[in-house]
């Protein structure tokens, strides 16, 4: 765990620019109510791809393979290290990567969890966006699917998304809706999100509950935290970033209040059991507390967790810190929960 840890917090500050961007609000210390690792991540500069805006594919391409190029390197090691492996399979026409733990628990044998990783619809192509997957197959302890599915420029909405509902009426000829979970941060979380609406839209079986972690329920820069976060979130940063050119390039052209798009304007009554996950300098608090409200005021059974002094989806970048373990363990057990 060591060798991961160091690697995975090496990656991290990499992507750190070493210019400290003050908070709007004015110099915030870094909180000493939150472990040492998490500490480390609070106070690292931000990132200096923040602020890039691609102009064309080849700017994208060049964008996405840096990161995906970043990630794989430290993914074998993850890999050993939590005990999980990973094979490349097809669903519904669509590539996906099956995640399962060595030692999956007698009860979880079954169940299954659907994983839509981040990257605000351009970044973790491939195995590198494995990442989620593997902490929660190996924390959690559940077999975990993570389609590859298409991403902008090259393919815009609604492209990822009918991927996502490909493989959800595949995974649903082999596996009853209440023994599956559904879950994802960030563009993952808005896509988990978004699957229900097209689920309930088609009349299929739901899952038996979803997890919503920081989503990007809105594509546009409506929110509380998208002003009062701005800078003080170092990881995001800013709307105004590459953020808002991700965003634009994959709308490409739709209505970003699109509940399909931005699912915090959809119907949600009906919605299965949600837990919701943010931080108090998450970019994103206002889009996952605003999406919490509206599960609520609809009746669904929604629960929201918001992680201390944590930037945006910090809760699994140290794969040994404790806000990850607790991170992963409250996951669990919520599935736990629901799943039949």
């Amino acid at each position: 765990m060591k060798m991961v840890k160091k690697s995975l917090l090496a990656l991290f500050l990499f992507c750190m620019s070493t210019v400290q961007v003050q908070a709007a609000t004015g110099d915030i210390p870094v909180p000493d109510t939150v472990s040492p690792q998490l500490r480390k991540l609070i106070s690292a500069g931000a990132p200096s791809h923040w602020n890039t805006h691609p102009k064309n594919a080849e700017e994208w391409r060049i964008f996405v393979k840096s990161f995906a190029d970043s990630m794989e390197s430290i993914l074998p090691a993850l890999r050993e290290q939590m005990g999980v492996t990973v094979t490349a399979e097809a669903m519904g026409g669509v590539p996906v990567f099956l995640v399962t733990p060595k030692n999956l628990p007698e009860e979880n044998m079954g169940r299954v969890l659907l994983n839509f990783h981040g990257g605000g619809y351009v970044l973790g192509p491939g195995e590198s966006g494995t990442y989620e997957a593997i902490l929660a197959a190996a924390l959690c302890g559940y077999c975990v699917i993570m389609p590859d599915y298409r991403m902008a420029p090259k393919f815009p909405y609604p492209a990822a998304l009918d991927d996502a509902a490909d493989v959800y009426r595949a995974l649903l000829k082999t596996t009853p809706s209440e023994k599956i979970g559904v879950f994802g941060t960030s563009t993952g979380g808005g896509m988990t999100l978004a699957l229900i609406l097209r689920a309930k839209a088609e009349d299929l079986p739901l899952p038996a509950a979803i997890a919503a972690g920081t989503p990007w329920a809105d594509l546009t820069k409506t929110g509380d935290s998208y002003f009062t976060n701005e800078h003080l979130d170092n990881v995001l940063v800013s709307y105004e970033g590459w953020l808002g050119e991700a965003a634009k390039v994959y709308a490409d052209g739709h209505d970003p209040k699109d509940p399909m798009l931005s699912p915090v304007y959809g119907d949600v009554s009906g919605f299965p059991p949600t837990l919701l996950t943010s931080g108090t300098r998450d970019l994103f608090l206002s889009n996952t507390v605003r999406m919490h409200i509206k599960l609520r005021q609809a009746g669904v059974d929604a629960d929201l967790i918001v992680f201390e002094g944590m930037s945006h989806a910090q809760y699994m970048m140290l794969p040994d810190a404790p806000e990850t373990i607790l991170h992963f363990k409250e996951l669990g057990k919520f599935f736990k929960k629901y799943l039949k």
